[in-house]
């Protein structure tokens, strides 16, 4: 088959496949390749080695949506089945490998940048909307998730120790990590801001001895956590509440909030911190797992609204790790330590994926279609090459009121 390099003298081109395709070729590392609804292909290749990744188009107006729309718009044409890629990890990792060519070189058309955050803006996290929006992502079911997620149940990074952990073990070293930093005591009366599942609280209670309040505002998540509870026979030290953080008036030993902080919105920072210091114990720690984005990427990524934030975590918005350090200062609080463990993230993800899909058949009976299947994937997918390129991160933020 005849590789293409250059769209010269290339007749029949789809429209804007050209200026498209000369975007591709100032990638630095790996090899791309894009293959045309008629069936040829043409290549980018970078001089340093890489990813070697390919986009199969099949609607030749996916070239359009990218240079119209941006990346949201060449996203949500993979969930419409517009193009496919034979190994759409390897592709995302390519991307975000050169997030400089393939990423921030198609911003899209300002007006539709400006609808976008509009329509974002409209599913801000006021208490009523925050119900809404959690409603959206986790009330898909208990039984979906069960699917795939490992048994302790738990939707957020694991924490790796380097060997071949599995990854429920990950699950709790992680636990135990925030525990740990918290000064978690037997006896200590802790809150967790954003309780899932129970995992937290489950693990908390019976392995350290302390008390857990759990907080939650899913309805299918307080349930199933509310029985998970009772079977572990640790109702009494464990009180899980349909309640939105903000009604919070309790003062605690300590704070565990694990990846709940993308969920409440740019404009409700400073009352969540806020909330915490008021919630805390004087001398005592809160323990935060936090997603990131880069310092100098935070002006760009709050100006747009991404796949995962429009399909995936409406209301959603991620912090830089500057961001909340001066949020915590200004709230009164001291930064007592900050651990980063992308790689983890990374690797949990193309966990989920792989059991995401190697469940697909379970699933579809649950009344899933095959649209949501390419929406979940590519969520997956750009997640796990997000971590793995350090695009985004994931910290342990470990926070204390002064005595």
């Amino acid at each position: 088959m005849m590789i293409l390099t250059s769209t010269d003298g290339q007749t029949e081109l789809p429209r804007y496949f050209a200026q498209v395709f000369a975007m591709t070729r100032g990638i630095g590392h790996g090899r791309l390749d894009i293959v045309l609804p008629d069936g040829r292909r043409f290549r980018a290749q970078g001089p340093k080695p890489g990813f070697a990744a390919e986009i199969a188009a099949h609607d030749p107006d996916c070239f359009a949506r990218l240079i119209r729309e941006g990346d949201l718009g060449f996203s949500e044409a993979y969930v419409d089945g517009a193009w496919s890629s034979p190994d759409l990890l390897g592709l995302l990792d390519l991307v975000h490998e050169e997030v400089e060519a393939l990423f921030d070189g198609f911003p899209g058309r300002g007006v539709l940048r400006v609808y976008e955050r509009l329509r974002f803006w409209l599913r801000a996290n006021s208490p009523a909307q925050a119900r809404r929006n959690i409603r959206h992502h986790y009330d898909l079911g208990n039984a979906f998730y069960a699917l795939w997620l490992d048994e302790t149940m738990t939707y957020s990074s694991a924490l790796f120790d380097g060997g071949q952990q599995s990854l429920e073990a990950a699950q709790r070293r992680k636990y135990d990590s925030l525990l740990d930093e918290m000064g978690a005591r037997p006896g200590d009366h802790l809150l967790e801001i954003g309780c899932g599942w129970g995992g937290f609280a489950e693990h908390a209670a019976r392995e350290r001895g302390v008390r857990v309040t759990g907080l939650t505002i899913s309805r299918a998540q307080h349930e199933h956590a509310q029985a998970r509870i009772a079977r572990a026979g640790l109702s009494e030290r464990v009180e899980l509440r349909l309640q939105d953080y903000r009604e919070e008036r309790g003062v605690y030993d300590g704070i565990a909030s694990i990846e709940m902080f993308e969920a409440v919105g740019e404009a409700y920072w400073p009352g969540y911190f806020d909330r915490l210091r008021a919630c805390l114990q004087p001398g005592r720690r809160a323990g935060l797992q936090v997603i990131t984005v880069q310092d100098h990427r935070f002006a760009q990524y709050r100006r747009g609204v991404d796949f995962i934030q429009k399909h995936i975590f409406p209301g959603g918005m991620l912090p830089s790790p500057r961001i909340l350090r001066e949020l915590t200062e200004a709230a009164g609080l001291r930064v007592a330590r900050s651990m980063t463990f992308g790689d983890s993230y990374s690797r949990t993800l193309r966990l989920w994926h792989e059991r995401f899909n190697d469940r697909w058949d379970e699933i579809a009976r649950l009344g899933f279609d095959v649209r949501f299947r390419r929406m979940w994937n590519f969520y997956l997918c750009a997640c796990a090459s997000s971590f793995r390129s350090g695009n985004c991160d994931v910290t342990q933020f470990t926070v204390t009121r002064p005595a």
